[in-house]
């Protein structure tokens, strides 16, 4: 009877490694050696080390709202606070997603009123435009702000290939309309989710095929690649439960199909100068998006000295097996000489995760506390850092709205030695939200990206109910911004009546 508990993680051999995730962020590799356990568990506090006279200056200043919002508009302003107040009203948010999936829906006359609002509102605030000409627009505004954007078609979940190739076709667009940027790299990359380029069926079968493999060595797969590692031995392999089937050749054919929009994506990224991020889905497919993100970055390699890779991966710090699978992969493509970048996020898909796993009769693949979640990514950021800043040739983004994460990634960052302008180094939050931090991070000499979805309205509304569906309660920690904006708003009406 197949046993009904994930492994415990175990012990990485790399030691050195191993050490990100059981000291503070800030403290030295040499002092934590010293002073923590090999078998302590993950700190679920990161506090920073006794002062430094030398350094009691902050690297971040969220204080000064004047200087935050020095180059937004007050009527932007004004909106922006609008739509944050709005948007972090539970019942508000609640409500929104009945209508928008109920049938008054399917009225024209009320279908034409309620889309006419949200593309003046939410839409505006959240997304980047409805066509790629559009995004390139809304990223040259950012980037007169001092920020860059991260342009993201929203689409994914596809169901067969036709809708793949629309896709596809899609994400071309989106990277061809870099080009006309004025500066360089001001769209730090392209976002593609690999559930858009390839049906979500056939990821399935794979990552069962995957796994199967991962249980069994010996279990052939003709049609994989070189690849990184995509599992740990502390990996939940709950979704497969029985030896899958080997894929048809109608199966290898879509997935050939697949692996070659993926392959000529990256040529392109190439020819137009733009790296590729390539988003985190569910842990159901996400072995199948591991292994066309790792082949690729394999494939498409670049290791000049100073330089970021091609291509990111993404790893969600809220699962309990992210750091082993990290260090996994950076220690391989170290050693087989691979540039491959990691865009670091907490996770977006915690309640389906959940429900999975408990319907399957198996333990939850996400850390049991928030404080857990918090010191994987915190411990994740240190290790990429201290990777980058020792000569490593790979790349981060810290993705995160979390301000603490924000700070000590910053403070350390600049204790260890990383300068102003290493394009290797980037932090990243969603357009719309948490801009107090995002200026803050900018004003202290690191890039900064926005995560801009951007698609027909119909398209992004979809995609847009189910980020609100996963995260229902994330818009409520926007408190800090909209603190800032109020604070602002009030200097400026002051300043205006004196």
């Amino acid at each position: 009877m197949a046993n009904r508990l994930l492994k415990q993680p175990t012990l990485l051999h790399n030691i050195d490694k191993l050490q990100y995730f059981t000291r503070h962020l800030n403290s030295s590799p040499a002092t934590a050696a010293a002073t923590t356990s090999l078998h302590s568990p993950i700190f679920r506090h990161f506090n920073f080390p006794a002062t430094n006279p030398q350094t009691t200056t902050p690297i971040l200043d969220l204080n000064d709202h004047q200087k935050i919002f020095s180059s937004v508009s007050t009527p932007a302003l004004l909106r922006a606070a609008g739509n944050l107040h709005v948007s972090s009203i539970g019942p508000v948010v609640d409500f929104g997603i009945w209508f928008m999936n109920s049938k008054l829906m399917e009225n024209e006359i009320t279908k034409n009123v309620v889309t006419k609002v949200i593309r003046h509102t939410f839409f505006e605030h959240f997304c980047a435009g409805e066509n790629a000409e559009e995004a390139v627009e809304c990223v040259s505004r950012l980037n007169k702000k001092g920020l860059r954007g991260m342009l993201a078609f929203a689409v994914e979940h596809t169901s067969d290939d036709k809708t793949c190739e629309e896709n596809f076709n899609g994400f071309l667009k989106a990277i061809k309309a870099t080009h006309s940027l004025q500066k360089p790299l001001s769209a730090s990359c392209v976002i593609v989710k690999i559930t858009a380029i390839c049906p979500m069926n056939l990821l399935k079968r794979v990552s069962d095929l995957l796994r199967w493999q991962q249980k069994d060595p010996s279990f052939h797969l003709p049609w994989k690649q070189d690849t990184l590692p995509i599992f740990a031995e502390s990996s939940p392999l709950y979704h497969t439960l029985e030896k899958p089937e080997p894929l048809s050749p109608e199966e290898e054919n879509i997935l050939y199909s697949g692996y070659q929009r993926l392959s000529t994506i990256c040529e392109n990224c190439i020819k137009f100068n733009t790296p590729l991020t390539i988003d985190a889905e569910d842990t159901y497919v996400q072995p199948a998006i591991d292994y066309f993100t790792y082949s690729s970055a394999i494939k498409y390699s670049n290791n000049k000295e100073g330089k970021k890779p091609l291509v990111y991966g993404t790893i969600q710090t809220y699962l309990k097996d992210a750091k082993d699978r990290l260090c996994l992969a950076i220690n391989a493509a170290d050693k087989m000489g691979v540039s491959i970048g990691f865009k670091l996020v907490r996770g977006a898909y915690m309640s389906s995760e959940k429900e999975l796993a408990n319907s399957l009769g198996f333990e939850s693949p996400i850390h049991n506390t928030i404080e857990d979640t918090h010191a994987c990514f915190n411990g994740s950021a240190a290790f990429m850092l201290d990777n980058i800043a020792n000569g490593g040739s790979h790349g981060v983004i810290l993705a995160t709205h979390n301000v603490d994460s924000g700070k000590m990634a910053a403070k350390r960052a600049r204790e260890i030695g990383i300068k102003d302008g290493d394009e290797r180094v980037e932090f990243a939050q969603l357009y719309g939200m948490s801009d107090g931090l995002s200026y803050s991070l900018k004003n202290a000499g690191f890039y900064v990206s926005k995560y801009m979805p951007f698609g027909p309205l119909d398209k992004v509304m979809s995609y847009l109910l189910r980020r609100a569906e996963e995260n229902r309660g994330m818009l409520s920690t926007s408190s800090v911004d909209k603190q800032l904006m109020r604070k602002e708003l009030g200097r400026r009406l002051k300043a205006t009546i004196v």
